[in-house]
């Protein structure tokens, strides 16, 4: 496996689904509580960077191992596997060395922060290897973009907030022998609501790439959301996932969460909506379901600017 061929199997540019969170947490933390660990931040991109690629590749290497039909619908060219005819041994070394990864800097991670991101961290571990893998993964279910959303959306900005800000949002912590835990309700509230727009796009790109390949699915077997709802409703939900989240800024910004620079972002809903209308003309892999992460970094990485503005605004004032 050389460099192309790997950053195919783990479909690289989909990572941006928990970088971008994973930066938007952290500036949370920043804006909201001023608050940094460089050591925290760093072993935690490690980890959620190998852990969102081991997914990736369990996920192509099952639907590999399970596809009844490994021809036709373009699956020779979106399925690294066979695109460039992989041995399944490298494939499965991969795999392993990218969960090592991730679960050497997830268990170091805990070291300097503690109980409640062991939790986290290892439920979030299950539900990836769920999600692609076991008798009835996630991925193949209708589910997967409510766990998608909510694990990478929510738990991801949560854990990169939590890790520099512990004492002002969660304290959970084993004394003799029993667990104490202390809940900012308010403030995980907020940070729910600040996280809703990401929840809300990576749905949007799991449900695009469902979309796509909804006839691929049905050959395969494979009962995922639009395959249930139907393609004409599947787009309709895929437009309403991006208007629901911009209305979350309006409402965040009321709340005094976001601070008035926000108002920026509604200016990204032009080029969103030229993406939206695009992809109900055509749903296809190589063509336009890229349009969904273009959608989903187009308004995050709007708000982690506008986000990385105050932070710099508030440390000159």
């Amino acid at each position: 496996m050389n460099i192309k061929s790997f950053l195919r199997f783990v479909e690289l540019p989909t990572k941006v689904a928990s970088m971008i969170p994973f930066l938007m947490g952290t500036l949370y933390a920043l804006y909201r509580f001023e608050d940094f660990y460089v050591l925290r931040f760093g072993l935690m991109f490690v980890s959620l960077l190998s852990f969102d690629m081991a997914t990736t590749a369990i996920n192509n290497y099952y639907d590999f191992k399970k596809a009844s039909k490994t021809h036709g619908y373009g699956y020779e060219t979106h399925n690294a596997i066979v695109h460039f005819k992989l041995k399944e041994s490298t494939v499965v070394a991969t795999i392993v060395i990218l969960q090592a990864l991730a679960a050497g800097g997830g268990i170091a991670l805990v070291t300097q922060t503690g109980l409640l991101v062991f939790l986290l961290g290892g439920l979030s571990f299950l539900i990836g290897i769920l999600y692609s893998f076991g008798p009835i993964p996630i991925s193949r279910m209708p589910l997967g973009e409510l766990f998608s959303g909510l694990f990478m959306g929510f738990v991801i900005i949560f854990i990169s907030a939590y890790i520099h800000t512990d004492e002002h949002v969660v304290s959970l912590l084993l004394q003799n022998g029993w667990v104490s835990l202390n809940i900012n309700i308010m403030e995980v509230l907020y940070l729910f609501w600040f996280s809703v727009p990401a929840i809300l796009g990576i749905a949007g790109i799991m449900l695009a790439n469902n979309i796509c390949d909804i006839d691929e699915d049905v050959e395969n077997r494979r009962y995922t959301l639009p395959v249930y709802i139907g393609r004409r409703n599947a787009l309709v939900l895929f437009k309403y996932l991006y208007y629901v989240s911009y209305l979350d800024l309006v409402v965040l910004l009321i709340l005094g969460i976001n601070p008035i620079l926000v108002l920026a972002i509604l200016l990204t809903l032009i080029p969103l909506h030229r993406n939206i209308d695009l992809f109900k003309q055509k749903q296809e892999k190589a063509s336009t379901f890229i349009l969904a992460v273009k959608n989903f970094v187009l308004m995050n990485a709007a708000r982690i600017a506008v986000l990385g503005a105050a932070v710099l605004l508030n440390m000159i004032m």
